[in-house]
């Protein structure tokens, strides 16, 4: 990345996105881009302090991204590393210079995260990163999903911003079908209600 000229406080998620793509690629990791950093590059811009990546990490794998993210620069715990990837759960790298965190996040092995992780594409993006990302479609049922965990309207307000600048490129046949699987009708429903009441007034 040639960061070494720069001040860490200074590092962007977009550059600490793009260190934790290279090292997962480099080990040969199956990962995908997700959240709201993923929501934004599809959507509207919005500020962000982290990254959720979901990353097909592995017990064996763990010393080496350890190694790869060292104190004093960075925050990783083994141990909670080597829960999460037990428990299919999450654990943080944390840049400290800057306080970027990334959520490193297993896939649960359920069928919607082998749809997901199958459906990962690449996106660069002006010489700032070259990453593989979740589909747009996959993004948006997760949003929906924390939505009907929390119901943020942030969630809602990212789906948005990914409909108006995505519109017919996004495969509504394939959300609804997940939609119907997740238990997400409700959400998606509230979603189009509100999107065709916001275009009305």
């Amino acid at each position: 990345m040639g960061l070494c000229h720069m001040n860490p406080s200074e590092l962007q998620p977009h550059e600490l996105l793009q260190i934790i793509a290279t090292f997962f690629e480099s080990q040969g990791i199956q990962y995908l881009v997700v959240g709201s950093v993923a929501s934004m590059r599809y959507g509207e811009p919005r500020f962000t302090n982290d990254v959720d990546i979901l990353a097909d990490v592995r017990l064996e794998q763990i010393a080496s991204l350890c190694a790869s993210f060292p104190a004093p620069e960075y925050y990783v715990s083994e141990q909670a590393a080597c829960d999460a990837v037990d428990r299919k759960s999450q654990f943080n790298i944390i840049h400290l210079a800057s306080g970027l965190k990334v959520d490193v996040i297993i896939p649960p092995g359920t069928e919607f995260s082998r749809s997901e992780m199958s459906r990962g594409r690449r996106l660069t993006s002006g010489g700032e990163f070259s990453a593989t990302f979740a589909s747009p479609e996959d993004v948006l049922l997760n949003k929906l999903r924390f939505y009907q965990i929390g119901e943020s309207d942030k969630h809602l307000r990212d789906i948005a911003g990914m409909v108006k600048v995505l519109g017919d490129k996004l495969d509504r046949d394939y959300i609804e079908t997940w939609c119907e699987k997740l238990g997400l009708k409700a959400e998606w429903k509230l979603f189009l209600e509100r999107l065709s009441l916001n275009r009305c007034t």
